[in-house]
């Protein structure tokens, strides 16, 4: 009879360790998830003779990923929050007074450096049987076979996150590369006796929502621009590129600015359907006449330092945002003869809302004075980054930051 013991409980040993070994073996045969559930259900159910299991896991929230020998009624008012997660060990639920647990005999957690991975609820389907549950006589190799298989399941899903999270990093850096080659290299704007451009440009992701762009439209007539969409990163970087195409096609030296403007508050309304915006400010400069004709729609108001009479204008006349209202119902038109010297800087809202730790923004007066003390197009732009981010410490940008500056 003891020999007969003896033996039985060698084979049972023989076939735990084997049973292990099979899930080892499956695990580093990169053996789906299905698959795996399925092997530790065959083991759980038909190999052992446990009637009931429920395996709990997080991902985003507690979700059961595996449920056996049990109906939804069992478990459908098992909150994990309050029933689960306070379990540190495993717990016996023979004698529990907890009616949404008193269908499983044991709680059986699952830890990873300290953290909760996993609960399994186990149970037999006949409550009456007599001798010791084979729940409780194998409890210590459930706990085993589940750590193997809930981590197992837990790092193939770190991994494909991993591979998601590496793929959606390349989208990003080629969306950033596809980004820069849409906006004007600095380099490369006009820069001559009659008008110099100078531009920054620094996305808060890796891709924004701010565009800025020249263009020679004559021999003595330039055009300019900045713009923000509403929102930021992919989103707004792919409305911002549609918007770059399409300015670019329409601004013509034919072109009125007010027409300009209709055209693209239509195609911004059919590309958004109303969910974005985009503020604008938009110019023409006639070097000979040193007329500047502008609409400023809804952007922040661009400041002019005029060299004759010292003082500053913020341009402002204009319309509403494009894409804010199906037809834009007029548009102000607005005109400044420019003295030879004068400095115009254009930005986007992410420099004058940039905060530093006391939560105050940087605001105009810097970027003002900065016009004021440099003649230098380019050593202006310059002087205002250096500022803004002195003034702001280690606070991190929330927003794009764009600048384009003028010296007429």
């Amino acid at each position: 009879m003891i020999e007969k013991a003896s033996l039985k409980r060698l084979q049972l040993s023989n076939f735990k360790l084997e049973a292990l070994l099979n899930v080892t073996l499956a695990i580093n045969q990169n053996m789906s998830t299905d698959r795996l559930l399925k092997l530790y259900e065959k083991i759980i159910r038909e190999d052992l003779n446990i009637g009931k299991v429920i395996l709990y896991t997080f991902n985003n929230g507690w979700n059961i990923i595996l449920s056996s020998g049990v109906t939804e009624e069992t478990y459908s008012k098992i909150v994990p929050e309050r029933e689960l997660v306070p379990v540190l060990e495993i717990t016996n639920l023979v004698n529990t007074e907890n009616q949404n647990l008193s269908a499983f005999d044991v709680i059986i957690p699952v830890f990873h450096k300290h953290l909760p991975l996993a609960y399994v609820l186990l149970g037999d389907i006949d409550e009456e049987r007599d001798g010791i549950s084979p729940v409780i006589k194998h409890l210590h190799f459930f706990q085993t076979l589940s750590n193997v298989i809930v981590v197992a399941i837990e790092n193939k899903r770190l991994y494909k996150e991993i591979i998601q999270q590496e793929t959606l990093k390349k989208e990003m850096e080629l969306a950033s590369q596809v980004q820069t080659m849409l906006i004007p290299n600095p380099d490369s704007l006009p820069n001559n006796e009659h008008i110099s451009f100078s531009a920054f440009y620094q996305p808060h992701f890796d891709v924004g929502g701010d565009y800025y762009d020249v263009f020679e439209l004559s021999d003595i007539e330039y055009g300019f621009c900045i713009a923000d969409v509403s929102g930021k990163g992919i989103s707004a970087a792919l409305i911002m590129s549609n918007f770059q195409a399409s300015i670019r096609a329409l601004f013509t030296n034919e072109m009125d600015i007010s027409a300009l403007l209709h055209r693209l508050n239509r195609i911004v309304m059919q590309t958004t359907n109303g969910d974005k915006f985009i503020t604008l400010f938009v110019a023409k400069y006639n070097t000979k006449t040193r007329e500047l004709i502008y609409v400023n729609a809804g952007h922040v108001p661009p400041i002019l330092y005029n060299n004759v009479t010292k003082a500053t204008t913020y341009l402002s006349m204009g319309c509403p945002g494009l894409g804010m209202l199906t037809e834009i119902p007029s548009i102000n038109l607005g005109s400044v003869s420019i003295p030879a010297g004068s400095r115009l800087i254009c930005f986007t809202d992410g420099l004058q809302e940039a905060e530093n730790d006391k939560g105050v923004e940087f605001g105009n007066n810097e970027i003002e004075m900065c016009l004021r003390v440099e003649p230098e197009i380019d050593k202006v732009l310059w002087k205002i980054i250096q500022r803004v981010n002195a003034f702001r410490g280690r606070k991190s940008l929330f927003d794009d930051i764009s600048l384009i500056g003028v010296k007429f």
